[in-house]
């Protein structure tokens, strides 16, 4: 029986792009690290003051989690992290070494297992994706500053 998998899709190339942070992951206190300094760094200059950009950034911030940390745990080092800050919100952009085994979302799991990352990611991301290029695996989200609905 084939599982459903992760949509084979080139991640978008954001336009209007204000702020991009990039990062090696080997551990998981890394990826603390770098959510902390997203937090901090990832809402532009005069933004920031509604309730709107508190929680796109929110979204963000778990996205990031969700995806990064899926990275790190399945993914074949090195594991890098890309988030791109645009007009109209952000890419996160995991790669690993690994660019045959395509992301497959659990089904079926006990939730006390884990397993439910990429289904959020699907419901906090306007788009998402994986796609392998340059001997890479790219899984990708796109939040954005809009609420997904």
């Amino acid at each position: 029986m084939s599982r459903p998998g992760w949509p084979l899709l080139a991640p978008p190339r954001p336009t209007q792009v204000w702020a991009s942070w990039n990062w090696e992951l080997r551990s998981p206190a890394d990826l603390t690290r770098y959510r902390r300094r997203l937090r901090d760094e990832a809402l532009p200059a005069g933004r920031g003051d509604d309730d709107a950009d508190e929680s796109a950034l929110e979204r963000l911030l778990l996205a990031f989690e969700e995806l990064t940390s899926n990275g790190v745990r399945h993914g074949l080092p090195p594991v890098w992290t890309t988030v791109t800050g645009a007009r109209t919100g952000w890419l996160i952009d995991v790669t690993d070494a690994d660019p045959q085994d395509q992301p497959v979302p659990a089904v079926d799991r006990d939730p006390a297992h884990g397993g439910l990352g990429l289904h959020l990611i699907a419901r906090l991301c306007a788009s998402h994706g994986w796609a392998p290029e340059e001997g890479r695996k790219h899984v990708w989200g796109f939040v954005s500053l809009a609420d997904p609905g």
